[in-house]
């Protein structure tokens, strides 16, 4: 514990933003750093709570929390950044993606405002690369085995970084022209600078990781390949299957599905090439955005930056309470109202709405027919109906779909190998390792669509398994 009553003195603070008449203009990041200073009094409210549950509940890492506190309150910075990276391979994305479930782990949001966890640790690393403590560690001696990585997200880099340390040679394949996968593609830059990746992705080359990309394993390259050049391979390909929704009118081109969105702005900002026919535009459009989690806020954001008409955002739950209800008590994730940068940037939310079918001309839907929904709760199983009289029809030239993800893309790689799937059609694994002793997997493969933080680490824990098995233990 830094300072006895520390939490009682200062309140908490989190960074400010760029104001939103200057940020919706560029894809530019947002927030605004905390300055040492007020990270140190931000470090001083870790009230040494006996039990951290910000630590062995909140935090699929496991980092250690009250400890980063202390050495921050005792400027022991380099300490610091050297005890975080001993449980996150890449605090600057956590630090900046991570909804923080830590935090709401935090003693403190029992009844007041919890440590600024996320941006201390986001700080640490900062200060980390500025002063060069960040270096490469590569192996001291190598094993001779060979590890091929299939994806580049943050469970594939975790993966390959802690299988590099360990002396193994690791090719991580990546089927985009850069590696990085959701971090790269799926995330706007105003929220993740690319520039950030590639700082990180220069230690892992310099680790001895290869990359290759422009690779689509299972088309380019065969199950069989894999297995004649490679010990083992991991896979890290993510849950890229979108849900879709399929009612009438579907089909129209300018209905989308928000990664496709996403992708396209991510490749113009760093000036990839794209065909004319791949580029999705919201300028000067009504932009409907189905789905109201974190990847809708995000198209919301990137919708308004290209410049929208109006933004409309769907959401089929109803609208959550302002402050933590009872069915998701302290220490779990609340289930309360949020409003993202994005929200605040221009958009109309609505809740409990069912969309019903699409109508349009040619190939371009032109308006979404929807009603008003209740949740009854009958016997335990929440069940939907539709309210008579509240059919609404919306004027749409863009309609994104934010729906989330159902599992991995089984075809062509995972039906080639063959693999045991679980019953939501992930990939099944019992300590990292699939249905094929030389084949491992982690990452949203497994688990399904998650967080950056648990696909973090996932790929070390799966590092550790494939270690293991390689040194046959």
């Amino acid at each position: 514990m830094g300072e006895t009553k520390g939490f009682l003195r200062y309140e908490r603070k989190v960074p400010a933003k760029r104001p939103v008449q200057e940020r919706i203009y560029d894809f530019n990041e947002l927030e605004l750093p905390l300055t040492a200073e007020v990270i140190y009094q931000q470090a001083a409210r870790c009230m040494d709570c006996g039990i951290p549950f910000c630590h062995g509940f909140g935090c699929p890492l496991g980092n250690n929390i009250p400890e980063l506190n202390e050495l921050i309150y005792n400027n022991q910075w380099q300490q610091a950044c050297q005890l975080l990276h001993s449980t996150n391979n890449f605090p600057e994305f956590t630090g900046r993606v991570c909804p923080a479930p830590c935090e709401t782990a935090c003693t403190l949001s029992i009844n007041d405002e919890p440590v600024a966890i996320r941006d201390i640790e986001l700080q640490i690393v900062e200060r980390g690369f500025e002063n060069g403590w960040i270096k490469p560690l590569p192996a001291l001696q190598k094993t001779g085995k060979k590890v091929a990585i299939i994806g580049s997200g943050p469970a594939g880099l975790a993966c390959a970084q802690q299988l590099a340390r360990a002396g193994h040679s690791v090719v991580v394949f990546e089927k985009d022209l850069r590696p990085g996968g959701l971090l790269r593609y799926g995330i706007p830059d105003f929220k993740l600078a690319k520039k950030i990746i590639d700082r990180r992705l220069e230690q892992l080359a310099a680790e001895g990781v290869q990359f290759q990309t422009e690779v689509d394993v299972g088309t380019d390259i065969s199950a069989r390949y894999l297995q004649k050049m490679f010990d083992c391979i991991c896979l890290a390909i993510g849950a890229a299957q979108p849900r879709d929704l399929t009612v009438p009118g579907r089909g129209y081109d300018n209905i989308v599905f928000a990664m496709d969105f996403l992708k396209v702005q991510n490749k113009l900002n760093a000036a990839e090439p794209l065909d004319d026919s791949e580029i999705i535009t919201a300028k000067d459009k009504v932009v409907v955005v189905i789905g109201g989690g974190d990847t809708g806020s995000d198209c919301v954001g990137t919708a308004r930056r290209q410049g929208a008409k109006q933004i409309y955002q769907f959401e089929i739950l109803p609208k959550p309470p302002d402050s933590r209800p009872p069915d998701t008590p302290w220490p779990t994730w609340p289930r309360i109202m949020r409003t993202s940068s994005s929200h605040e940037e221009g958009c109309e939310r609505i809740w409990s709405v069912l969309t019903k079918s699409f109508s349009g001309s040619a190939t371009s839907v032109r308006q979404l027919n929807a009603c008003r929904v209740e949740w009854i709760n009958d016997g335990g199983n929440w069940k939907i109906k539709e309210l008579s009289g509240t059919d609404f029809v919306l004027e749409a030239d863009l309609v994104i779909l934010a729906l989330g993800f159902t599992h991995l893309v089984h075809k062509p790689l995972v039906g080639d190998l063959a693999l045991k799937l679980d019953d939501n059609g992930n990939v099944l694994v019992s300590n990292c390792r699939t249905s094929r002793n030389w084949v491992f997997a982690a990452g949203d493969a497994v688990n399904g669509a998650s967080l950056v933080v648990s696909a973090i680490d996932s790929g070390r824990k799966a590092a550790d398994a494939v270690d293991g098995w390689l040194k046959g233990q």
